[in-house]
């Protein structure tokens, strides 16, 4: 008996650290968050005193984000350039989130 616990124990220690490491920065959520509440809120909702539009009712599926996140959009004065610091993977993590909001 004593053994078995050695033995899930060991196991305890190994798949930790492996269920930590495991995240590879696409977490939808924790993403919106550092790139985006700051303009558009923590639910998406927008700020109207900076002129911040609410995205949870935008008419773009999730490819349309994607790439509106990688590519931005020229003629736009705010994402006419693409959002720095992600990769298409994290933006396709953030449309996701996006389109997961409710108001």
């Amino acid at each position: 008996m004593k053994g078995f616990y050695v033995i899930m124990a060991a196991a305890l220690l190994v798949a930790a650290p492996l269920a930590l490491w495991s995240n590879d920065g696409t977490d939808g959520a924790q993403l919106f968050k550092a790139k985006c509440v700051a303009c558009h809120g923590e639910k998406g909702e927008g700020k109207p005193a900076m002129k911040m539009p609410a995205i949870t009712e935008t008419k773009m599926d999730v490819e349309q984000l994607v790439d509106y996140l990688t590519k931005g959009e020229k003629g736009k004065k705010i994402h006419a350039n693409p959002v720095s610091g992600i990769n298409a993977q994290q933006a396709r993590a953030i449309a996701e989130h996006v389109k997961s909001l409710k108001q």
